[in-house]
């Protein structure tokens, strides 16, 4: 559903079960670039609080992440601006959106969901034995990104452990926002791998879904932000890990360790994560070099073929989130996602890639409703 409110535009999923919680996500689109930040702020936060209140009945916020054109001018005053605002956990990212505006959002809502604070700066909600926990804008002190990338990790695996979960049984989900990725990821992936032979993640058990993305921070020292997601009270036997191994190879054939996309079974419902996709294929080579339309549409039989393992499709799938590497190519890749998907939020920022020659990649997460009496409900 799209929706033009004074300077803003809501594009909204719903996912409506037959009993139990709604889920929504809404990206939020700013109309009027010609405003100022404050202005375009402003707006933003207005037609986001309308969207709680009027349109879905109360529904809270469970995780936000605001798309920002310069951090560094615009951070101050957009955490000034969220002390007002209900609680939950935020994530805050210079990857200016491609539409011209100066700021954009990605929010995750639900009904039912009363947020609660955790250590390490995390928020969360307790529901039916599971406790979810979702934290953003996460980063460390240090001298390189590998260092930066391992205090993160370590810290945030600590914190797990002071709720009673692990990084190996619980960590669904994580996001890197780089900056300079083409001289930094190295670094992030190296400390990633440390930690995660530490932690039993490997090649013979498992690892975390996750997208590693150009981004910066506000302060220009960090080099590594941090977002992720646990569920703890789950079971080994609710989760899943999505492969498509005619399509996509395994990541540690080439040096890094995230899953392509893990689904979670419930009572009531399946969730699904897609990591970040590009245009690879099963022997782990860029297709189609330097062609963005052929890149679309291999990043998006790359994503088929993960959903058709988790018994999904994209209009299972609640937004879009698209990273380009040059602006030049927004208005093509934004044409493709007009003509294919008219009605899925879709937000496209300037963020590039982990290796230079994909020039595009996507993310989404999603949910089905697929019983599993042997489960617990969401």
């Amino acid at each position: 559903m799209r929706k033009t409110n004074h300077h803003t535009r809501i594009e909204l999923s719903r996912f409506v079960p037959p009993t139990g919680v709604c889920e929504y996500q809404a990206m939020i689109h700013i109309t009027s670039p010609e405003l100022d930040f404050e202005q375009q702020l402003a707006a933003l936060l207005d037609a986001c609080h309308h969207l709680r209140e009027n349109e879905l009945h109360g529904a809270r916020a469970v995780f936000e992440r605001y798309f920002l054109s310069d951090a560094a001018n615009q951070t101050q005053y957009l955490l000034d601006a969220l002390t007002a605002c209900p609680a939950c956990s935020r994530s805050i990212v210079e990857q200016p959106p491609l539409d011209g505006s100066k700021i954009a959002l990605w929010v995750y809502l639900q009904t039912e969901a009363v947020p609660q604070s955790f250590p390490g700066n995390q928020t969360g909600f307790v529901r039916n034995g599971y406790t979810h926990l979702w934290t953003g804008y996460r980063y460390q002190s240090g001298d390189t990104s590998e260092e930066q990338t391992r205090q993160l990790l370590n810290r945030y695996l600590q914190q797990l452990q002071e709720t009673g979960g692990t990084l190996a049984d619980n960590c669904v989900r994580t996001w890197f926002f780089v900056q300079n990725v083409d001289v930094n990821y190295a670094g992030v992936v190296k400390a990633r791998n440390d930690v995660f032979r530490t932690q039993r993640l490997t090649p013979d058990t498992h690892f975390i879904a996750s997208t590693g993305i150009g981004g910066r921070h506000a302060d220009p020292t960090v080099s590594v932000l941090m977002d992720a997601y646990s569920v703890l009270g789950i079971s080994p036997e609710q989760i899943r890990y999505l492969y498509a191994r005619t399509h996509l190879n395994p990541t540690y054939e080439y040096g890094v360790s995230f899953e392509r996309g893990t689904c979670i079974d419930y009572g009531d419902r399946r969730h699904t994560f897609i990591s970040g996709t590009a245009s690879i294929d099963h022997r782990g080579q860029i297709v189609h070099p330097g062609d963005i339309r052929q890149q679309t549409f291999r990043m998006w039989e790359n994503v088929e073929a993960l959903l058709r393992e988790a018994d999904m499709d994209f209009s299972d799938m609640g937004a879009f989130i698209v990273y380009l590497r040059d602006i030049a190519d927004y208005q093509v890749v934004r044409k493709l996602f007009q003509e294919r998907f008219p009605h899925h939020p879709t937000v496209i920022v300037l963020a590039p890639v982990c290796r230079p020659g994909w020039l595009i990649e996507m993310e989404c997460m999603g949910v089905r409703f697929t019983p599993h009496p042997e489960f617990r409900n969401y």
